[in-house]
């Protein structure tokens, strides 16, 4: 179009239906004119009464070719389109729709200014994401407070641009642009949280020392997140086999085991339950459960009490197994010393090894032994742990846990540790706030990177803790100001759950057909139309669509600086360079957790 604001008439109306609304541009030369405006995907304007318009997106163009009524040969051209919404005689968009066009009704094009009273004009759209595909100079605004507050689903393949749009959006809540700290002078109220697979996101938010903006990077060198926080199904999760054939009295006894062992260490706690966050010894707990594992019960007719070996009767479990491994009496069908197997004996063989090699593993440090300090964090630790998780020990609006050093046989347990403390954490900041009449003013974002890694599909046991913990933070965590974001190259592989209480979704480009139907299935009529687009889109550029969008579109958003770590290597590229060593002593110290060398390759 030649004019800004200019929207020339294009055509006219031939079929009306609630999914589909048919215009027929009979002119050759009008659509060759105008044949960039009238490609798939973009919009047209239908006027239904004075100053009234339904706008409709397009969703496929035929050629029809036919013979005037002097038997000229003549070229027509249908383009099919979806109602989208409507355009009042203030030019505010809305939408739904009062009314659907008849035929003949005249059809326009639509100019820069409708597209922006369309994406950018209303206050309430407040947040900043990128540019328009169809018109690069038409900034595309989203509701923020609904993007954030009602969960959002970001997926694509490798190489799509994921990473980069989380940084970015990220990037320009924390008031980051282009390496400065927009906020260094006033820090704002931010609490995002980034569960990150790939080490990849540090990158993008570490600034210069003059931006006074520390990002809080937690790894397992310096994560703490002690076993006794860990909840019922974490721990089974954690040391018991499920298919083992012992399975109900290991849980069972166990159970009663940490319940115990927590009154024991805190006398002063009420109504202790296993889900306690309070500290146990996981050692006493062990030694509790090999002597119920040893136990032989002395018959004689005076006895029937586990028997020692000294003779001695034990009178009270509780008081006395927690404390060492005992030697229990033989076992014996002689009348004078009659001895027999206690209820448990042997049951605990399997679980009792899997105990001791989980506590002594060290790469499970930040579990069993996260201090450097000559006793173990506790209870009263409490309040440090969760604040290393929100910010609270530097300050930090941005919390990074690094998952990428965790061993992968407790990543769901550590996933589910976390993001259930702080669930946790914000029911009750809210239930406090309540109390006093206010709301939570401390919001919480969870940002899921590679989620189908700990919430997939999958009905297997390993996951059980973790789908469980982001399941119910999805179902109810708006409520206590709790959001997440889920971050996934395959969709369909991810609980369904979890996506199916997603409000907003980002697709960038997907390629696999199972995932591409999965996300069309997930969303409305109208959005599912524009997913066809998925596979095409370039690097970068997203489908977005949800309650915080006016309505489903294609855009692009800038470049993350700095950048999160997350391009891929370029083979061929590197290929053809000459050959290069590779620093070999420093790998595989870093492979043993050895000091290496920091210093960059030259």
């Amino acid at each position: 179009m030649d004019k800004v604001g200019y929207e020339p008439e294009i055509g006219f109306v031939i079929v009306s239906s609630p999914r589909n609304i048919t215009v027929e541009v009979s002119s050759y030369k009008k659509f060759k004119t105008y044949q960039k405006e009238l490609q798939i995907g973009k919009y047209l304007k239908i006027e239904v009464d004075a100053g009234v318009f339904i706008i409709v997106n397009i969703q496929k163009v035929d050629t029809i070719f036919g013979k005037d009524a002097d038997g000229n040969e003549e070229i027509k051209f249908h383009i099919n389109t979806n109602p989208i919404g409507s355009l009042n005689e203030e030019s505010v968009f809305d939408r739904g729709n009062i009314s659907l066009p008849s035929p003949l009704e005249k059809v326009y094009l639509i100019g820069d200014e409708t597209l922006d009273a369309m994406f950018s004009a209303s206050s309430q759209y407040n947040f900043p994401m990128g540019k328009l595909s169809q018109n690069t100079d038409i900034e595309l605004r989203i509701d923020g407070n609904n993007f954030f507050s009602k969960h959002v689903a970001i997926v694509g393949s490798t190489g799509s641009g994921k990473s980069c749009i989380v940084a970015k959006i990220l990037q320009q809540v924390l008031g980051i642009e282009n390496g400065k700290n927009l906020n260094k002078e006033n820090q704002n109220n931010t609490h995002v949280i980034i569960f990150d697979l790939h080490s990849e996101y540090a990158a993008a938010f570490v600034l210069e020392d003059d931006q006074y903006f520390e990002a809080n990077i937690l790894d397992d060198t310096n994560l703490i997140l002690p076993y006794w926080l860990m909840n019922a199904d974490e721990l089974e999760t954690m040391f018991i086999e499920s298919k083992d054939a012992n399975v109900h009295n290991q849980k069972s006894q166990f159970r009663n085991a940490v319940i115990l062992n927590k009154e024991r260490h805190n006398p002063t706690a009420r109504d202790v339950t296993y889900d306690t966050p309070i500290y146990f010894d996981v050692r006493e707990v062990q030694n509790y459960l090999e002597n119920l594992n040893n136990e032989v019960i002395g018959k004689l007719e005076w006895e029937s009490k586990p028997k020692l070996e000294d003779g001695s009767l034990v009178l009270d479990r509780n008081k006395i197994y927690f404390d060492k491994i005992y030697a229990f009496t033989h076992t014996s069908d002689n009348p004078s010393n009659k001895a027999v197997e206690g209820p448990f004996y042997g049951e605990f063989d399997k679980f009792l090894m899997n105990l001791e090699t989980k506590i002594k593993d060290k790469r499970l440090k930040f579990l069993f032994n996260p201090s450097d300090k000559a006793e173990p964090y506790q209870s009263k630790d409490f309040i440090k742990i969760m604040k290393q998780f929100l910010g609270y020990n530097n300050n930090s609006n941005i919390t990074i846990v690094d998952l990428s050093g965790i061993p992968f046989e407790v990543l769901t347990i550590t996933v589910s540790l976390i993001s259930r403390l702080v669930f946790d954490f914000c029911f009750h900041v809210s239930k406090l706030k309540h109390y006093r009449e206010l709301l939570n003013d401390v919001p919480v974002l969870i940002v899921c990177e590679e989620a189908h890694n700990y919430a997939p599909r999958s009905e297997e046991e390993r996951y059980k803790a973790s789908k469980k913990s982001l399941e119910k933070l999805i179902k109810e965590g708006r409520k206590y100001g709790l959001s997440l974001v889920v971050v996934s190259q395959r969709p369909s592989e991810v609980s369904e759950t979890i996506f199916a209480l997603c409000n907003n979704f980002i697709a960038l480009r997907l390629t696999n057909i199972d995932d591409q139907l999965y996300i069309k299935n997930l969303l409305s009529d109208v959005s599912s139309s524009i997913a066809d687009f998925l596979p095409n889109l370039t690097p970068g550029e997203f489908m977005i669509t949800g309650d915080a969008v006016i309505l489903p579109c294609i855009a692009k958003i800038g470049i993350p600086v700095p950048e999160p770590k997350s391009r891929s290597v370029k083979f061929y590229q590197e290929w053809q360079n000459e050959w290069k060593d590779v620093d070999f002593e420093n790998v595989i110290k870093r492979w043993r957790k050895e000091e290496v060398d920091l210093e960059k390759d030259e």
